[in-house]
């Protein structure tokens, strides 16, 4: 990885992040007051205004990618139709693809891979009664992806790691909402609220691991 940012104006940075803890936060009271045009608005603004954000910090094209596939699916699961559902998981996917390749390599924890291994296999067996029998096979496979990526992300440091464990959290109280299994009270905020800060973290554990933590400004 670089050493060097050749980021941007820091103030236009740090306008970009501010615009984006706005947007976050619009978005979460609108999920606890039950207002849906508040989210319907707030939604589709968070990552193209995070990616923006990365931009100037000099970010890699991976991490802009997997950003802005993150914004696809967030747009298509503002639908409740299966075809949207499943459109919008594969961007996901698609962007859990361009977490990994950015990751590389690096050497990761062998005890923290059996946990997620473990947490993989135990969550798609319980689920797997309870979910629609078409979504059953698609399911499993993101979740493995998911997986991949949320253990790899452990690999940049505890900013990142912390982000994939969001992300799976976050991706499983959907799944768990799916199969119709007993919800949380504001179940959506708790969704977007762990998606937040999953996507936040990640961003934030990149350019902290590519640039060192007095440059990242995030």
């Amino acid at each position: 990885m670089k050493t060097s940012s050749p980021g941007l104006s820091p103030r236009l940075s740090r306008a970009l992040l501010a615009a984006f803890g706005l947007a976050a936060a619009v978005d979460l009271v609108s999920l606890l007051a039950g207002a849906e045009l508040g989210h319907q608005l707030a939604k589709p603004l968070l990552m193209p205004l995070l990616a923006a954000h990365a931009v100037t910090r000099g970010a890699p094209n991976l991490l802009v990618a997997a950003l802005l596939f993150g914004w696809g699916g967030d747009v298509f699961l503002l639908s409740d139709a299966d075809w949207a559902f499943l459109v919008g998981m594969g961007s996901f996917a698609a962007g859990h693809v361009c977490y990994l390749v950015l990751f590389g390599r690096r050497r990761t924890s062998v005890p923290l891979g059996i946990a997620y291994t473990a947490a993989l296999v135990g969550t798609v067996a319980l689920l797997w009664p309870d979910l629609p029998a078409d979504l059953r096979i698609p399911v499993a496979g993101y979740s493995l992806l998911l997986t991949a990526m949320a253990y790899r992300a452990s690999s940049l440091g505890l900013l990142a790691g912390l982000g994939g464990a969001l992300f799976l959290l976050s991706d499983t109280l959907i799944a768990t909402g799916v199969a119709a299994w007993p919800q949380l009270p504001a179940p959506d905020f708790w969704v977007m609220l762990t998606y937040i800060a999953a996507q936040y973290l990640l961003t934030a554990g990149v350019l902290r691991a590519m640039y060192g933590e007095r440059r990242t400004n995030v």
